[in-house]
């Protein structure tokens, strides 16, 4: 049920425990978290209301990593979702989740974090016309590169860059409490429950990414509840943070400041320490954005080599090379597919928000798969062992699958009813599903290992 480790061309046991929680908290905090404040102050409408919005999304999130620290550490496997979703619906489904991962999910997630990145680096130094451009494929470039070296040299840059992600947070964190609190001001005006579900939504984004250390599950050098405390501890850390940099927005300029702000991180940085620190907002955003890319770019590979192994038409994405313990072939792939999304986006100028409503219904239906997927591998493995066990089994996994259920509604809501632009990016990536869903049944029949 789990996959072999420690034979040439496998997963080895190379990661610890601290390069998992450096890995997650990396591939969590991105861009989001200097962008949606502003947008969750706005629809919170009172400041007990805007706590509470970020309290609770990482209470969510803690549900979520309590479901799938049993999971992982029941089944480890670098396939991750994918393995989870192959032993309880079968290979076809399992195939599904990797061509989303491969052509949607995670190379536009990729895409859309190198032109955040390249947008930032050209406000420090421009590089003409396709500036943004230009970054956004030189970095996707170089460090695959670092990937395609070795595993261990990708999680050391990640730990280096974690840490500077996590440095940049605690000063803009310590400078929203080093000016003077803003002058008290009417909130912004909201309309309720479904103005604080639109902040929900933007919390749980911004917490988003937590569940690819599954991916690395088999590479874990520590006992088998070594992938739990990694979970746990990444969650806890990331709410952390993410409590205290609201706090030091809130105190730098108030909720309704907040909610006005379009780089309300950027505003708090400039109360702070003067102009200079607008360009000192700059090079913090992008090495938050570069730690995402990096992260990303290790765990994305991993659901493509796992179906690689399983799919003989596949069996090129399946390579696991032994000399840098990484799934090189899978990585080239997904190198490629994400530059050419740079590029499409380069030509349209529309990519992000395209993306976002390309891959949202795609991603929440797939993550509550997952999630159900604990309810069935219990029923079908009764035996197995399991290391960690979700506790308060089955409240706890059945209020993640609430929440991904409630935020796969959101998503096809908010764009069904919006323009035809955002109709046309949702309805494209269920199409690109439906493709993949007709090139399975072309597929010759998964091998069995």
């Amino acid at each position: 049920m789990s996959d072999h480790t420690g034979a040439a061309g496998a997963p080895t046991r190379v990661l610890s425990v601290k390069d998992a929680v450096m890995l997650t908290v990396g591939v969590v905090i991105g861009a989001g978290i200097f962008k949606a404040p502003s947008l969750v102050a706005g629809a919170a409408g009172s400041e007990t209301m805007m706590i509470l919005a970020w309290v609770l999304g990482g209470a969510i999130t803690v549900v979520g990593a309590l479901t799938y620290a049993e999971l992982a550490s029941t089944f480890p496997s670098a396939g991750g979702d994918y393995h989870f979703i192959q032993m309880a619906y079968g290979r076809r489904i399992a195939f599904l989740f990797a061509w989303a991962r491969a052509t949607v999910i995670t190379t536009g997630s990729i895409a859309l974090l190198a032109f955040v990145f390249g947008d930032y680096c050209t406000q420090l130094y421009p590089l003409g016309p396709y500036s943004s451009s230009i970054y956004a494929c030189t970095v996707v470039f170089v460090l695959s590169a670092i990937h395609w070296v070795s595993t261990r040299a990708s999680s050391t840059t990640q730990n280096w860059l974690t840490g500077l992600e996590v440095g940049g947070l605690v000063l803009v964190s310590v400078a929203g409490f080093m000016v003077e609190p803003a002058a008290a001001a009417p909130p912004p005006v909201v309309s309720g429950q479904a103005a604080f579900g639109f902040a929900m939504i933007m919390v749980l984004l911004t917490f988003g990414g937590w569940n690819e250390v599954a991916y690395i599950s088999a590479e874990i050098a520590s006992d088998k509840r070594g992938i739990a405390r990694a979970l746990i501890i990444s969650i806890l850390v990331v709410t952390a943070l993410y409590l205290a940099i609201n706090l030091a927005y809130l105190n730098a300029l108030g909720i309704t400041g907040m909610a006005k702000s379009s780089a309300v991180a950027a505003d708090v940085l400039k109360a702070a320490f003067g102009e200079w620190g607008s360009r000192a907002m700059s090079v913090i955003v992008a090495i938050a954005t570069l730690t995402s890319i990096n992260s990303t770019l290790i765990v994305g590979a991993r659901s493509s080599y796992a179906a690689g192994r399983d799919w003989p038409a596949l069996r090129f994405l399946g390579a696991w090379s032994a000399q840098g313990s990484a799934p090189r072939h899978a990585l080239l792939v997904q190198t490629v597919i994400a530059l050419a999304l740079i590029v499409l986006g380069a030509a349209t100028r529309d990519g992000f928000t395209t993306m976002v409503d390309f891959t949202a219904p795609v991603f929440w239906f797939f993550f509550l798969l997952a999630g159900l997927s604990l309810f069935v591998l219990r029923a079908k493995y009764p035996e197995a062992e399991r290391p960690f066990r979700t506790p308060l089994y089955p409240v706890i996994p059945a209020l993640f699958c609430c929440a991904c259920a409630w935020l796969l509604y959101s998503s096809l809501a908010y764009v069904y009813s919006s323009g035809s632009y955002e109709k046309a990016g949702a309805t494209l990536g269920i199409a690109v599903l439906a493709v993949g869903a007709v090139i399975s049944l072309f597929l010759s029949r998964p091998a069995r290992r």
